[in-house]
């Protein structure tokens, strides 16, 4: 069978698309005989490719290949010296095939080129390097004085791998959210099986083939394609013993229920609509910058980006202008293109979503600025323009659901209590911002704010820095992930004692 070395970028007639099976015990399954689905270019409506979905068959597999991997053959045994050598070889090839990678988050989820370059594959190498680092400087043992009643003995605390880790990614960054999982529980010990989103399954199914050239023993990493029917598999299975999960918070829900019959480990990144303070002295230059930067980045297909802007009323209509003038500016379509700034949403169904909350928000009495339709040069491709709101009430749909579309809403504030009880009136706590001249009262806004990353005046770019745990509050997940954070959720604590010698 042919392994998922890149395809053609512009797709091929249905009967000459690629078919590919998953990825279990060190060999590539058969697509023919399972469930087929397409993978679908967002930009061109186009069938790419073709998976087959696994069964649960095929998981049962999946899981006793991982089993055997850590238990049997040793991959949870070996030392982090030993599995560090591995994850930098698999670095290594990550960036000899970077071009390739990047053609194809293109071709498979509708990243703008400069973000497929530098945050989708350049985040999701940085990921696996940060992880790499810490696995340097992690305590993976140490001694210990024990006490035993009136006596002194000796102990020693040990890190050891949780086991076998199911890895439940998302679509809207495919290789960035695998490889957040993946590297620390790889780095840990941990053998895995990885099922990526079913709209975005071939950036999974190409790290099977780099972990397996990189020098991972079979079992170790297994990948699997499907939706409902593996992933509760998966979430169910006795033989796992972590579940790890990106995507919204209903289906973190079900998967939290479907873990805790065998009370397995659960680590939950799920959404976020986050909130973006603008006191009165900020720089609304910058800040309208920033807004727009966060609308359209992946088509605001993003958990953390900031859709919540909270503005003081005495600079509220000039930063609306600004952001609409911005955002008008903006050019959308054709991903490939290097002009392109915001390409298409994932899929229909998602659009459909989309536009089922602007018409909301229409309704409810919120102004629309900017936006809120289909570019009307674009015939093909999932797109939406990019759109903002004003005169927003923080009850409406459209300030508390998380939309995942390039909508941003801006809701006005008098006093700074005023805006942190907004900001906090959320089901979601996931990331935020503030932006103030005064550097002390960014901070201490930024202490009140139950969310897991406050950004002060712009620092850190679009996103959470990779060197900092990443996390939420409240429905926005339990657990926390990035560099020695991530890499602690994949290992269990061991205290070993013993009495000092007679």
């Amino acid at each position: 069978m042919t392994t998922p070395t890149l395809f053609s970028p512009t797709g091929e007639a249905a009967a000459d698309l690629r078919r590919y099976g998953s990825y279990i015990d060190g060999a590539w399954t058969t697509a023919e005989d399972r469930d087929l689905v397409d993978v679908t270019n967002p930009a061109t409506e186009e069938a790419i490719a073709q998976v087959g979905v696994a069964s649960v068959e095929d998981v049962d597999r999946a899981v006793l290949a991982a089993r055997r991997a850590h238990d049997v053959d040793g991959w949870g045994q070996t030392t982090p010296a030993e599995r560090k050598a591995v994850l930098v070889r698999f670095a290594e090839i990550m960036e000899r095939r970077k071009h390739e990678l990047v053609d194809l988050n293109i071709a498979e989820c509708g990243s703008v080129r400069w973000f497929a370059e530098a945050g989708q594959v350049g985040g999701a190498i940085a990921h696996l390097r940060s992880t790499i680092d810490a696995m340097d400087t992690f305590d993976w043992e140490r001694s210990s004085q024990v006490h035993f009643g009136n006596g002194i003995g000796q102990g020693q605390i040990v890190r050891e791998s949780y086991g076998v880790a199911a890895l439940i990614s998302a679509y809207n960054f495919p290789l960035w959210l695998n490889m957040t999982k993946l590297a620390p529980a790889l780095a840990a010990g941990c053998s895995v099986i990885l099922k990526p989103a079913t709209v975005t399954p071939l950036e999974g199914l190409i790290l099977a083939e780099i972990g397996e050239e990189a020098g991972l023993p079979a079992g170790a990493l297994n990948v699997i394609v499907g939706g409902r029917v593996p992933t509760q598999a998966l979430t169910t299975h006795d033989g796992v013993d972590m579940v790890s999960f990106t995507g919204s918070d209903a289906v973190g829900s079900e998967i939290y229920q479907q873990a805790a019959a065998s009370i397995k480990k659960v680590v939950l990144e799920l959404g976020g609509k986050s909130a973006n303070i603008v006191l009165e002295d900020a720089d609304l230059d910058a800040v309208a910058a920033q807004v727009v930067t966060h609308t359209i980045i992946q088509a605001g297909q993003g958990c953390s980006l900031l859709m919540r802007t909270l503005v003081h009323r005495s600079r509220y209509d000039e930063l609306v202008e600004k952001v609409a003038a911005g955002l008008a500016a903006v050019t959308v379509g054709d991903p490939t293109d290097p002009a392109t700034q915001m390409g298409p949403l994932i899929s229909a169904a998602q659009r459909d979503k989309v536009e089922s909350l602007i018409a909301d928000g229409v309704a409810s009495g919120a102004r629309l600025v900017t936006g809120g339709g289909r570019p009307a040069r674009l015939d093909r491709g999932y797109f939406v323009e990019p759109t903002l709101f004003a005169d927003v009430d923080n009850s409406m749909r459209i300030a508390r659901e998380e939309i995942f579309g390039p909508v941003n809403v801006v809701i006005g504030f008098d006093t700074d209590d005023e805006a942190v009880s907004i900001a906090n009136d959320s089901p979601y706590g996931l990331s935020g911002a503030v932006n103030t001249a005064d550097p002390r009262r960014a901070y201490d806004i930024a202490r009140r704010l139950r969310t897991g990353a406050v950004v002060l005046n712009g620092g850190g770019g679009a996103f959470p820095d990779i060197s900092m745990p990443f996390g939420g509050y409240k429905a926005s997940g339990i657990g926390r992930e990035y560099g020695e954070w991530g890499l602690e959720e994949y290992l269990q604590t061991k205290s070993i004692g013993w009495a000092a010698a007679r």
